[in-house]
């Protein structure tokens, strides 16, 4: 245990590896058409925006078990 669990009095899940992750651009490779790696892109962004989802509700949940939300 340390400092601040001790301090605090619970012991929080750990954040699961997933929400840890970068997400990377999607590859650029010459002579493609820019649609394609337009698709590729946005792909990313909504697998980002998927992972900012499911952090935030990872920390909401967290906040409603352990009654600390402001």
């Amino acid at each position: 245990m340390v400092k601040g669990q001790a301090a605090a009095g619970i012991a929080l899940p750990p954040l699961p590896d997933d929400l840890r992750r970068q997400e990377a651009h999607a590859p650029v490779v010459e002579g493609e058409p820019v649609i394609a790696i337009l698709a590729r892109e946005r792909q990313a962004l909504d697998r980002a925006n998927a992972r900012q989802g499911r952090t935030v509700q990872f920390y909401d949940d967290l906040t409603t078990k352990y009654g600390t939300r402001p």
